[in-house]
């Protein structure tokens, strides 16, 4: 006798499919997305520090304009400084220590010293 399959709704499945492709919900595995902190110097010598998971794509977002509206005008940049965290959690997290830091303990972070 057929049995009707539970219905599922188109966008449950389109979802799935989506999130499987661009390596969604694969923690640590091939395709897993990493997060990177990173820190800018901007043309200015300011500091600006951000978050992403293409950070090649990031930094051509700030040079072309459409980055952060704190780096538009500012460029060009140098790349001073990045750290790849696990999730996006922990590096949003890390993000917010680096920039509770004073400007002096965010160059001697850039210099190699850990803060």
């Amino acid at each position: 006798m057929f049995q009707p399959v539970a219905k599922r709704r188109w966008w449950f499945n389109f979802h799935c499919v989506c999130n499987e492709a661009q390596g969604w919900n694969l923690p640590g595995g091939v395709g897993a997305l990493d997060w990177t902190v990173y820190i800018l110097r901007c043309a200015d010598g300011t500091l600006y520090t951000g978050i992403t998971n293409d950070l090649n794509r990031r930094v051509s977002a700030h040079e072309s304009g459409q980055g952060a509206k704190y780096t538009k005008g500012r460029g060009p940049f140098q790349l001073v400084y990045n750290e790849t965290c696990e999730d996006r959690g922990a590096a949003s997290k890390r993000e917010n220590e680096i920039k509770s830091l004073t400007r002096e303990a965010k160059l001697k972070l850039v210099s190699g010293g850990r803060s």
